[in-house]
């Protein structure tokens, strides 16, 4: 990527971030990078394209945050994320409703996000019980995503409650009694 298009797509996510995708427009884009409405549609085409390509690198910052081995080191990852970035939500959800599932790349983009996130705590789930129990991946999936919302209006404390949670669920969750887990 190169460093133009990383500033655009960079100051976008801020952008996004803050003002939403519907109510942002290429005016205030442009403005945000620094650059021409010309030099910005060269480098990412179209506002759709540069919302794809947002999303993207924001998912790769996420799971590059989020190299964890437990669930508990989930939550953690979460709350230092949530310490960095701000608490206004999951970037990905609001970009879904925003757009009404009607742009096939933001679509196919939050499809990404959520399939690594489901597998993320679908392998941390099996290091820290030896199985993926799914009901357990799925209650772990309800309290992360549960958390990214209400930090927004419940403070990032919230994180910390639904990590407690997490806690108690994974205590009760059926575990393997092998020697060896399975990763």
């Amino acid at each position: 990527m190169t460093s133009t298009r990383a500033a655009i797509v960079s100051s976008a996510e801020r952008t996004f971030d803050h003002h939403g995708f519907a109510a942002t427009g290429m005016d205030r884009l442009t403005e945000a990078a620094g650059v021409s409405t010309r030099t910005l549609y060269k480098h990412v085409g179209s506002k759709s394209r540069l919302m794809v390509a947002v999303l993207e690198g924001r998912a790769e910052r996420f799971f590059a945050a989020l190299l964890v081995e437990s669930v508990d080191a989930l939550f953690t990852g979460l709350g230092q994320w949530i310490a960095e970035e701000g608490s206004r939500g999951c970037l990905f959800l609001r970009a879904q409703g925003e757009t009404a599932g009607e742009d096939e790349g933001v679509s196919a983009a939050v499809a990404s996000y959520r399939d690594r996130l489901r597998e993320l705590i679908r392998r941390v789930v099996a290091r820290d019980v030896g199985h993926a129990d799914e009901r357990t991946v799925t209650q772990v999936l309800l309290l992360f995503e549960g958390a990214t919302s209400a930090a927004a209006y419940l403070s990032p404390d919230a994180i910390e409650r639904a990590r407690e949670a997490a806690a108690v669920l994974m205590s009760a969750a059926p575990h393997d009694h092998d020697s060896e887990r399975k990763a």
